[in-house]
């Protein structure tokens, strides 16, 4: 049993990479999946060939989250998981970052989670309880420099995180987080992602991540198989985030 069987999961973000892997993972484990993004070609192709439903989707307003969750409800009467997938990066140091920079990815990786997590609350609680996935970041489990604006984001959503892990306990709503390293994406590809061995030596498996792997685990922690865990920081890294792989030189 994979624990997903008919549960309704909004993904958003889910058009490619970490989200859409997400998505075809869970509705291969017999969730009913919705799919949500601003990609409305790729999203609709998307969910077609893992038999969602897709919802054209800005995670920055009450008005698209209300949409979404009704247009939820419509197709299948309740919502028993999110996964906050929806996120943007930015390169740059805090001296060359710009407000209007800062305050895009505050306001898509930061806002959209909290935005999501509150549209949700009331229809999970009617159903009996639920789970919510945040996709945060390696970027929020140590100091990653020439990262501020996303870095700052990710490390505010492994906050909020908890804090929803806390207050939505009592109406049997898991919050979890989730937390890539280097993987090899549509968005890291032009940063120069490679994936196969060798690709990534600073992390003790020596390679780029593959989004599947990153499924898997959203997969796992919204489904019944993770019943009894909450407000746990789930990092899919290849273990960058472990220690430091330059140490082993002197010890090998």
């Amino acid at each position: 049993m994979t624990g997903l069987q008919d549960k309704v999961v909004i993904v958003t973000g889910g058009a490619r990479g970490l989200g859409a892997a997400a998505a075809a993972r869970m509705a291969g484990d017999g969730a009913k999946v919705v799919v949500t993004d601003l990609l409305t070609d790729e999203g609709r192709t998307t969910a077609e060939e893992i038999g969602a439903t897709f919802v054209e989707h800005d995670v920055t307003t009450e008005e698209g989250w209300q949409a979404v969750v009704d247009a939820t409800l419509r197709a299948h009467g309740r919502i028993d998981g999110l996964v906050n997938n929806a996120g943007v990066s930015s390169m740059g140091t805090i001296e060359q970052e710009t407000l209007e920079s800062f305050e895009r990815v505050m306001k898509i990786n930061l806002t959209g989670v909290f935005l999501g997590m509150k549209a949700v609350i009331g229809p999970m609680r009617t159903a009996g309880g639920g789970a919510i996935v945040n996709l945060s970041s390696s970027a929020a489990l140590k100091s990653l420099p020439g990262t501020g604006p996303y870095g700052a984001s990710k490390w505010a959503v492994r906050g909020l995180t908890k804090i929803g892990a806390i207050e939505l306990a009592p109406y049997k709503i898991r919050v979890n987080s989730v937390h890539p390293g280097w993987m090899f994406t549509p968005m890291t590809e032009p940063l120069g992602a490679k994936p196969g061995e060798g690709g990534f030596p600073l992390a003790a498996l020596g390679r780029v991540g593959l989004p599947p792997e990153v499924g898997e685990a959203v997969a796992f922690l919204v489904s019944d198989r993770a019943s009894y865990i909450t407000g746990a920081e789930l990092a899919v890294d290849g273990g960058w985030t472990a220690g430091e792989v330059a140490m082993m030189q002197f010890f090998t």
